[in-house]
């Protein structure tokens, strides 16, 4: 499909804020505005989007992206020209929308930032400009704010009537076509001076209808805090009989309101509008007039005149404008580039805000992200805690322990997060099942914060379990247990058991390595990282996540050396059912048969069926680790010698499925090759990948999957759906998990390829990533990284991303080299050529130890990686003492933890 001509956004300032001009010409537009207390918005170029405090608790209709367009639903601002017509402020009348493609079309031009919107439209009929500034005030409120400024741009004066019209949901997102129109006669509306507040009487659930006590509002005022002059509170009456939102009577003929603001008079049992009429005004030429809106949710009746004196003068909204823009400054700004691209740098900042975006939003609540309750899964969970590490360190150690506690006993784990730390929910659809990557991402998240902080004491804090009806990885259930036994492991006699985090990760390595199927790879069960591979729970096998999982145990061991020789750890206590996993240690399992490793799970779940003993076995830290790495290494030879895929070019890379049938995924076929980015992506990442099958991997990733319109894919087109392997492959070819570049997997690739070494081709990776993502002529995207870009390079699914956390890491581990281990610094950077600036520096701010370091990389001579070294670091100023390792140099944590609090430190490091 062949696209208009369109500029694409263009940055202004240093911190993010972009202009785009005609932003209606590009579909399925919309921003994001939200607060900490709970207010998530989304708003479009024409003001449409939606507003709400949860998924029961819609102030405008849930809306999907289709939605933005085809619904007549938005925020509008209708104004009535004396003598010549009525004018949509929003953009959005049946009449602006018929002249969209003529010459009198509006002129529209949108300016944005950290987390603000503004629209400025100019009719092309009209002697008429508006100025709609939209953004979400921090604090405890759950407000959403608009300013809009009416401006007569003609020679003559202009007598101009305003009408605010926000048709008000005011309830559950279940609501939308189940019992719509009944659960509009629980409607009661009230009306007040400012305007009109809606409290349902009850929240409609046929398991059980409750008293409601959340109310919605929409609240108004002129810019000096005068109210509206009357109100229109029902939809109907405000649209007419035939009439409609884009095109409603009481605006087009301006016909008197049926309701005097001062009357505060209620209605009952019809859809609400937020309508509201301001005084006509008389504007000379060039004069302007002003309008506040509010928009609020309450958890009981809307405080009305505190709001207002809060929120509802131009002074009041200009004030709170410069504090927000403040305070999502300070947010992002805990993590800065400085690159030779400033553009890069700038859309760097939107990635950052992402990961914070998703702890806000979870993977809801915007128009893409039209599914589920709120909340984020399991995965979700740790792969954000990555960003957070990063960006907001200091309550990450409790967050992580708080996690743990969803950890079953069996090595699976809850699968959605609830909203207090620490809750946990089996399943949002109460569907027992298991997503066999789960384990191996907490270790992972983990490490990262073991490296930054040195904190191997972590490891032994003690943490309950998660417990429900289902037992064996959900194969079975527990007849034993009921809701009335809470969701907590305990022991035979009904104690509380707790485990140390150790026990815990163990746990989730020991049972996977078990948890085989008939070619001896980990179960996929009901799917892996990618959640379309989901129809092969039989005979399904992840040999991408067996990689990953190899690589963890190995890792473990490695841990566990350091535990010792830091902490002085000779012993470990763990729950005495383990020491079946940890066979090496009593009864040895021949890793070879799958029927031994299959046994040997069955006699753990037997040992412990959703409970334990609550013994514990003292058990040698040293013998410990030499089972894991045992593991770890048997795993590593059967993956390279049984799952390596010869290529008829030469060369190979890995298989990475089996399907439900049992059969090999990957390979060449008479119908095509068949190979997926997952199934590289983990081996290379972890240890898995030899050194010598490296090369020939990203050989067979750029001849098979690198496609220069989209990036990376993230398989070959198999051909047709895959009944036995997943829902995925019934998704057209180049869309979502099937084809398209999906940014996860993409930056995951860069960040396997950096560790590998190959930084020329991890940074192609990324670079084209950022291309494809701002190239907003193909993308359609505001600035940031999308889920995926699909075959005709449009970027979908924006801002509720993991793949945002995966590149912060990727640009400050890999790139800029900056890293832990075990709590001492390690500079270890990783720029090429073109990420230095003309005087040959690149730098990164971050934390680190509690501080705020800068750091500049000044390269002397060749900015090629490869061809320069450390040479030397100044902190602030003063020659610091380096040790030398093979990754880099290492900066010692204690000469760091010395630096004077509350202000930024300089490390200079001088390359040669």
């Amino acid at each position: 499909m062949k696209h208009m001509e369109q500029p694409k956004w263009r940055f202004t300032g240093t911190n993010g804020d972009f202009e785009l001009k005609d932003p209606e010409r590009s579909s399925f537009l919309y921003f994001p505005l939200v607060n900490e207390a709970g207010m998530m918005s989304s708003v479009t170029p024409k003001l449409h989007g939606m507003a709400t405090a949860g998924h029961n608790s819609f102030l405008t209709a849930p809306v999907s992206v289709e939605d933005l367009h085809q619904s007549r639903t938005g925020r509008n601002f209708w104004v009535h020209i004396e003598g010549l017509g009525v004018w949509s402020a929003a953009g959005d009348s049946a009449r602006q929308n018929a002249l969209a493609y003529t010459p009198q079309a509006d002129r529209c031009e949108l300016e944005a930032g950290l987390l603000w919107h503004r629209v400025t439209r100019t009719s092309g009929e009209y002697p008429l400009k508006a100025e709609i500034t939209s953004f979400v005030p921090g604090g405890a409120g759950k407000v959403e704010l608009m300013k809009v400024v009416l401006t007569n741009t003609g020679a003559d004066e202009q007598l101009v009537t305003p009408t605010a019209a926000v048709p008000l949901y005011a309830r559950s997102a279940d609501d939308l076509r189940d019992h719509r129109h009944v659960t509009s006669l629980l409607n009661r509306i009230y009306t007040s001076e400012f305007g009109v507040e809606v409290q349902p009487a009850l929240s409609f659930d046929e398991r059980g209808h409750r008293v409601n006590q959340a109310s919605y509002a929409v609240l108004g005022a002129d810019e000096t805090g005068a109210p509206p002059v009357g109100l229109f509170p029902v939809q109907e009456e405000f649209t007419g009989e035939g009439g409609s939102l884009d095109w409603p009577e009481a605006a087009v003929r301006n016909l008197p309101p049926s309701m005097n603001a001062a009357q505060s008079t209620g209605r009952e049992g019809y859809e609400a509008l937020g309508g509201l009429r301001f005084a006509s005004a008389l504007l000379q030429p060039g004069e302007s007039r002003a309008y506040i809106l509010v928009l609020a949710i309450g958890d009981g009746r809307i405080a009305v005149p505190e709001i207002m004196a809060g929120y509802g003068t131009a002074a009041a909204f200009d004030r709170l404008l410069e504090e927000n823009k403040r305070f999502w400054a300070a947010k992002v700004d805990t993590l800065k580039f400085h690159t030779g691209s400033g553009d890069y740098d700038q859309w760097m900042k939107w990635v950052t805000l992402q990961p914070i975006l998703r702890r806000l939003y979870g993977n809801s609540f915007l128009p893409y992200h039209d599914y589920g309750r709120g909340g984020r899964g399991w995965r979700d969970l740790w792969q954000d805690c990555l960003a957070l590490l990063m960006m907001e360190p200091e309550d990450v150690r409790s967050l992580l322990l708080n996690n743990y506690a969803g950890v079953r006993i069996d090595g699976s784990n809850a699968t959605i997060i609830g909203k207090e730390p620490g809750e946990f929910i089996a399943d949002r659809n109460n569907i027992p099942r298991v997503w066999m990557d789960h384990g191996a991402w907490p270790l992972l998240t983990t490490m990262l914060y073991l490296n930054q902080s040195g904190d191997l004491g972590f490891l032994l804090e003690e943490q309950v379990y998660f417990r429900d009806a289902f037992m064996n990885r959900c194969q079975s259930r527990d007849a034993s247990w009921s809701a009335a036994a809470g969701s907590i492991l305990r022991t035979a006699e009904g104690e509380v058991y707790k485990g140390t985090v150790l026990e815990h990760i163990m746990l989730q390595h020991l049972v996977p390595f078990f948890n085989v199927g008939e070619h001896n790879n980990i179960l996929l069960e009901g799917a892996d990282w990618n959640d379309g591979l989901d129809m092969a729970t039989r005979r399904g096998e992840s040999v991408a996540f067996s990689a990953f999982y190899a690589s963890n145990l190995y890792d473990l061991a490695e841990l566990l050396a350091a535990l010792k020789e830091r902490s002085g750890v000779t012993t470990l206590r763990l729950a005495e059912e383990l020491e079946w996993l940890l066979d090496s240690l009593t009864e040895a399992v021949d890793y070879n048969s799958v029927q031994a490793k299959r046994e040997r799970l069955e006699r753990y779940y037997a040992a412990a069926p959703n409970r334990v003993s609550g013994m514990k076995a003292e058990l040698p830290l040293e013998q410990v680790a030499e089972d894991l790495r045992r593991k770890a290494e048997w795993m590593f030879g059967h993956l390279r010698k049984n799952e390596w895929v010869e290529s008829g070019q030469g060369g190979g890379w890995f298989n990475g499925y089996y399907n439900n049938d049992g059969e090999r995924v990957e390979g060449e076929f008479p119908g095509g090759v068949r190979m997926t980015l997952t199934g590289q992506v983990f081996p290379l990442l972890g240890h898995a990948a030899s050194p010598e099958q490296v090369p020939a991997m990203i050989a067979a990733v750029e001849r098979n999957l690198c496609d220069p319109r989209i990036g990376y894919r993230l398989n070959t087109d198999f051909g047709g759906i895959q009944q036995n392997l997943g829902r995925a492959f019934g998704f057209a070819y180049g869309h979502k998990e099937n084809g398209a570049m999906f940014s996860h997997m993409t930056v995951m690739y860069a960040n396997a390829l950096y560790k590998r070494g190959y930084v020329r081709e991890g940074y192609k990776v990324l670079d084209s990533l950022y291309r494809l993502s701002s190239d907003f002529a193909t993308s359609r995207i505001y600035p940031g990284i999308p889920e995926y870009i699909n075959e005709q390079g449009r970027g979908m699914y924006t801002y509720l991303t993991g793949s945002a956390s995966w590149l912060l890491l990727t640009m400050v581990n890999e790139v800029f080299g900056v890293k832990g281990k075990l709590g001492d610094l390690l500079l270890q950077p990783k720029l090429v050529g073109e990420q230095f600036d003309s005087a040959g520096q690149a730098s990164i701010q971050t934390l680190f130890a509690g501080h705020e370091l800068e750091i500049v990389y000044k390269a002397a001579g060749s900015r090629e990686y490869g061809e320069y070294q450390i040479h030397s670091v100044l902190l602030n100023g003063t020659v610091v003492t380096l040790q030398r390792v093979s990754e880099g140099v290492l900066i010692a944590r204690g000469v760091l933890e010395a630096l004077e609090a509350g202000r930024t430190h300089l490390l200079e490091v001088q390359f040669i």
